[in-house]
C-alpha cells in the first residue's frame, strides 16, 4: 500500500511546504497524513492531498491564521473565496494602519517635507449615504467625549466613517484618492449634521464634495458652499481592531431580514419582549430567532427554552430599529456567531457599510 503513497519528503517537494511545516500542520489537524507507520512513525500521504497541501502553502505565505487555513482546506470553493476576501481586507487594514503610522513618523522626522493638508474629492451622494449609515451610533455620554462625534478616517484609497456609543458601532466607506497623507479627524456632531444638510443643497446629486483636513480643521465644500469645524481633541477607539473579528470567515448564522416586516413587528403594540434583570436593573429585551424561511422573527418569553443549541439573541429593540433605518435597504442580513457575540447588520450589496450591536445577555 505504501508504494501508492507519498512520503512526507515527497509531499514537501510537491507542495512547497517544508517537512517541519507538514509535521506542524499534522499536529494542528490541518493536513493529517493518510497513514502513519505505527513502528517507524513515518507519515504517508495520498496524491489527493497534494492540492490541499499547495493551498496550505499559499495561505501560509500570505499570513492567514492557522485556524482559517484549517477551515479553507475543508471548505467549498465559495467559502474559501469568502475567507480569502476577509483576509485581504485584514491585510489592507493593516497596511493602512502602517501607512498612517509611517506618515506620522515622517512628520516627526521632518515636518517641512509633509503636505500641510489632506484633500479628498468624494461623490456627494456617496458621502451623504455614509453619514446616514453611521450618524445614529454617535455617543452622547458626557463622560465619554471621544465618542461624541464621527471619525473621518482618510485612507490611501478613500475615507471610512465610524461612530460608536459602546453599545453599537456603525461603519461606512467612500472610495477616493486623497491628495496628502492619510489622516484621521474626529468630527463633532454639529459639523457632521451641517455637512449632511449641505449635501442636500447645490447643483444636483452629481456635484462633488471636497473634504479637507488641515491640522485640527476639517471642512467640506459643495458647489461653492462650505461647512468648517474643529476636530475633537480626543483619541477615537481602535475600531480596526474591533472590526477584524467581524469581517473574517463565515458566521454561524446568517439570516435574511425583510426590513419592512421586521420594523412593523418591532413597532407593534403587541411586539413580544422578554424581561431580563442584570445588576439589579430589569430591562425589556427584544429576542430574535430564525423563522422557517431563513429569515428572522421575534420570540416571546414562552418560546425560550433551555436547549443550548437553540439559536436566539437578545438586543435592544430601539437600537435595532435605528440600525434598520440607517441601512436604507428593503432587505438586510443579520450575522451572528453565538448569543454573546456582536450582531452584525449588513447591506447585502455593500460589504463596507454595516452596523454592529452588542447583544443583551438573556
Amino acid at each position: 500500500m505504501e508504494s501508492d503513497l507519498r512520503s512526507i519528503g515527497e509531499l514537501a517537494r510537491a507542495s512547497g511546504l517544508t517537512v517541519s511545516a507538514l509535521r506542524f500542520y499534522d499536529s494542528a489537524g490541518v493536513l493529517v497524513p493518510a497513514l502513519v507507520d505505527p513502528v517507524t512513525g513515518y507519515r504517508w500521504y495520498t496524491d489527493d492531498q497534494v492540492a490541499p497541501a499547495r493551498l496550505v502553502a499559499g495561505l501560509r505565505r500570505v499570513g492567514m491564521p492557522v485556524a482559517e487555513i484549517a477551515r479553507a482546506v475543508r471548505a467549498e470553493p465559495a467559502a474559501v473565496h469568502r475567507l480569502l476576501d476577509a483576509h485581504l481586507r485584514r491585510l489592507e487594514d493593516g497596511l493602512a494602519d502602517a501607512r498612517r503610522e509611517l506618515s506620522r513618523i515622517r512628520t516627526l522626522v521632518d515636518p517641512a517635507e509633509q503636505p500641510m493638508f489632506t484633500r479628498l474629492v468624494l461623490a456627494r451622494a456617496d458621502l451623504a449615504r455614509a453619514i446616514d449609515a453611521v450618524r445614529f451610533a454617535v455617543g452622547d455620554d458626557p463622560a465619554l467625549p471621544a465618542l461624541a462625534g464621527v471619525l473621518f478616517d482618510v485612507e490611501p484609497d478613500g475615507i471610512r466613517l465610524v461612530a460608536t456609543d459602546r453599545h453599537r458601532l456603525a461603519v461606512a466607506r467612500v472610495g477616493g484618492r486623497p491628495d496628502g497623507p492619510p489622516v484621521p479627524a474626529l468630527a463633532p456632531t454639529g459639523f457632521v449634521d451641517g455637512v449632511r444638510a449641505l449635501l442636500d443643497t447645490g447643483e444636483g446629486s452629481t456635484a462633488e464634495a471636497w473634504l479637507t483636513v488641515a491640522g485640527d480643521t476639517i471642512s467640506v465644500s459643495v458647489a461653492g458652499r462650505a461647512v468648517e469645524g474643529t476636530a475633537l481633541p480626543y483619541q477615537f477607539p481602535d475600531y480596526a481592531r474591533l472590526l477584524r473579528p467581524l469581517v473574517g470567515g463565515s458566521p454561524a448564522h446568517r439570516l435574511t431580514v425583510d426590513v419592512a416586516a421586521l420594523r412593523a413587528a418591532l413597532t407593534s403594540p403587541d411586539a413580544p419582549v422578554v424581561a431580563c434583570g442584570h445588576d439589579g436593573v430589569e430591562r425589556a429585551v427584544t429576542v430574535l430567532g430564525p423563522d422557517d424561511r431563513g429569515g428572522v422573527r421575534l420570540l416571546g418569553a414562552d418560546e425560550l427554552t433551555d436547549d443550548p443549541d437553540a439559536f436566539r439573541v437578545g438586543v435592544n429593540g430601539g437600537y435595532l430599529l435605528d440600525a434598520l433605518d440607517a441601512a436604507g435597504r428593503a432587505q438586510l442580513v443579520l450575522e451572528l456567531d453565538d448569543p454573546v457575540a456582536p450582531l452584525a447588520v449588513r447591506r447585502p450589496d455593500d460589504a463596507d457599510s454595516f452596523s454592529v450591536l452588542m447583544p443583551v445577555r438573556l
